[in-house]
């Protein structure tokens, strides 16, 4: 029987703003990539999205990102690559004290937003930020998209890996994201989703937004938790991947 891990963002609120339904995504999931403050997430969120992640088993994640707090990490910025590493050792650093606090390990390292996105064309910024995780810990896995040389890179510095796909997301004839502010970008059809996992996660192969069957390697799912569907697709996608056989375990427990 095949296994995929499905991981979600989670730990976005800020404050007074509250962003997505982590309490009820958490049980759905078995990993989660935790903000550290920098495009979402305060030390209070932060432990708080810890703790229960803790309570419900699920592998916990760094999330760490741009500083873009207002633009919540989307938007891309010009950081040199001393700054891109230390950033990261930074970030990891902050969620890494309340995993400690709460006595579980932090298992991963997945780059948010438009670090994450920027990483897979900019093997400058890829090394960076790899360096400023391995810094941390060699033993922490690094989740990068399918088929992007972050992956490459990583394992060349000694580190575990896991190859991303995205649930909710359109895909471009060369692996890459479908930008969010073009046509395309979103799926928004809970059936399309589950649709598209399933043989993301059976036959390792996606259609892309001009009808192109391209490959892909799918160690681990993601839904975005600030998505108006997430709680929906996340528990109609854990259905959909039982349905063909497939079941769920957290990715630091296959890699």
């Amino acid at each position: 029987m095949p296994y995929v891990d499905l991981n979600c963002d989670l730990g976005e609120s800020f404050g007074a703003y509250t962003i997505g339904t982590d309490a009820e995504i958490i049980p759905l999931i078995t990993s989660a990539n935790v903000a550290c403050g920098w495009h979402g997430g305060d030390p209070l969120v932060m432990e708080q999205t810890v703790r229960l992640c803790a309570r419900a088993g699920v592998g916990i994640g760094a999330h760490p990102s741009y500083p873009d707090l207002r633009g919540f990490g989307r938007r891309v910025m010009a950081v040199s690559a001393d700054e891109a590493r230390t950033d990261t050792i930074y970030q990891i650093g902050a969620l890494n004290a309340f995993c400690t606090a709460a006595g579980v390990p932090l298992r991963h390292v997945k780059p948010h937003g438009a670090l994450y996105n920027t990483m897979a064309k900019d093997e400058r910024l890829a090394r960076a930020v790899c360096e400023g995780i391995r810094a941390v810990s060699d033993k922490l896995i690094v989740v990068a998209l399918a088929g992007s040389p972050v992956l490459t890179i990583a394992h060349e510095l000694g580190l575990k890996t896991c190859s991303e796909v995205f649930a909710d997301r359109g895909y471009r004839d060369d692996g890459s994201l479908v930008p969010r502010n073009e046509p395309g970008a979103m799926i928004t059809d809970t059936a399309e989703a589950v649709s598209r996992v399933v043989r993301m996660a059976c036959s390792g192969e996606v259609v892309t937004q001009t009808g192109k069957t391209i490959a892909l390697r799918a160690d681990s799912i993601c839904v975005h938790g600030d998505g108006a569907h997430a709680l929906a697709f996340a528990g109609a996608i854990r259905d959909g991947l039982a349905d063909a056989g497939v079941s769920l375990r957290p990715m630091w427990q296959t890699l």
